[in-house]
């Protein structure tokens, strides 16, 4: 039987997967569900991670004087 979604395999260490179990439990949802939670927050992290970044290097390399102001940028 084939399914919708692809599936992983992970092998945890017994207190992650401890842990993980946990929270399931406490929220009601299946272990597999609340690993698919976890994973999409931790990659949500590491985008903003990204776009700091990104931010902070242009933010470095912008020359202050060729920088609209916020009425000429909204006109």
């Amino acid at each position: 039987m084939s399914t919708r979604n692809p599936r992983l395999n992970v092998v945890l260490e017994a207190p992650l997967y401890k842990a993980v179990k946990c929270l399931a439990k406490q929220e009601s949802v299946s272990l597999s569900l609340k690993a698919r939670d976890l994973i999409r927050q931790a990659l949500g992290y590491y985008e903003d991670l990204y776009w700091v970044k990104a931010a902070d290097q242009r933010d470095n390399t912008m020359l202050k004087k060729k920088a609209l102001t916020h009425k000429q940028a909204w006109r």
